[in-house]
Parts: C-alpha cells; structure tokens; sequence
C-alpha cells in the first residue's frame, strides 16, 4: 500500500480512538465511548453491564497506554499511535485483540437487548456509530462483521476484525 495511503488510513483510525478530537488519546476518551454507549442502548452505568463497560474501557486505555505512551504523559499522540500502538500490534494482533476484548465484550453486551451472547446486525451498527464511524460506512462493516450470514454479530466475529482494522500493514 502506498505511504500516502496508509497514512490516511492511521488518521482514521487514531480519530476513531480520540473521541473528543483533541489532538490526542487518553483515558478520558474511553471513557467518553463507554458513556455514550452505556446511553444509546439506555442502560445505567451503575448496572453490572454498565460496570463491565467502564472497566474495559480502562483495561483498554491501560493496555494502549502501556504501548504507545512513550513519554508517560497519559497522552497518546498520533505519532505515538503510529510508531507505537501501530508499528507494535500489526507484528502481534493477537495482543491487540487481548487488550481490546475486555472493553468489546461488555459493549456487545451492553448491546445485546436479548442476552444471547450475539447482537443483530443493526444494533453493531449502531455500535459503531456511537463510536464516531460515519453511517454508510458502519452500516457497511457490521454486515461484513457478519461473516456466516446469520444476522448477528457474536465476540467470536468481532474480536479478530477490530484487531485487523487497528494492525493494519503498511
């Protein structure tokens, strides 16, 4: 892929992680996904399921900072993300997927209205558009998320693609 190309696909990917567009990642950018979410499927962020979701969030934030936070200033930079998270986790996905599990499950939990461990199609788009991915597009990736046709999304599908999209290769 071209370096203009894939440079293009960082920003987007890092804009995605800094929920509040302020230049940087930061624990606060979690949590504000968590909120959100917690308040697009009305669920209370006392409940279990509210609980789970903040404490991913901060497994989350934990894990990236842990990564890319080079300086120790609680502030992921773009750059950071591009030579840290980025350049680290596309050699292990696995490790990426291990620091995001925590924070997908509860959210597909917070999503699934039914308890059966797997959420519909609609509702992992409404997923990501909470999480600030344009309406075409998330509409898009929760069919493709969809990967034996179903109509529902389950961790066993979602897990190994967010870990694909962030660890893209140059």
């Amino acid at each position: 892929m071209p370096s203009t190309e894939y440079e293009r696909r960082i920003a987007a990917r890092f804009a995605g992680f800094d929920q509040d567009g302020n230049g940087w990642i930061d624990r606060e950018d979690f949590s504000t996904a968590a909120k959100a979410l917690l308040t697009e499927f009305a669920v209370p962020a006392r409940s279990d399921k509210g609980q789970a979701l903040y404490a991913g969030a901060e497994a989350f934030w934990q894990g990236m900072a842990g990564i890319a936070d080079r300086d120790g200033d609680q502030r992921i930079t773009r750059e950071e993300f591009v030579t840290g998270a980025v350049k680290r986790l596309r050699d292990n996905p696995a490790r990426f997927a291990e620091i995001a599990r925590p924070f997908l499950h509860a959210a597909l939990a917070v999503a699934d209205t039914d308890a059966d461990g797997r959420i519909t199609v609609a509702d992992t788009a409404r997923v990501l558009r909470v999480l600030h991915v344009p309406d075409a597009v998330a509409t898009t990736t929760a069919a493709a998320l969809d990967t034996d046709g179903d109509g529902v999304v389950s961790e066993t599908e979602i897990v190994p693609a967010f870990a694909g999209y962030f660890t893209i290769s140059e």
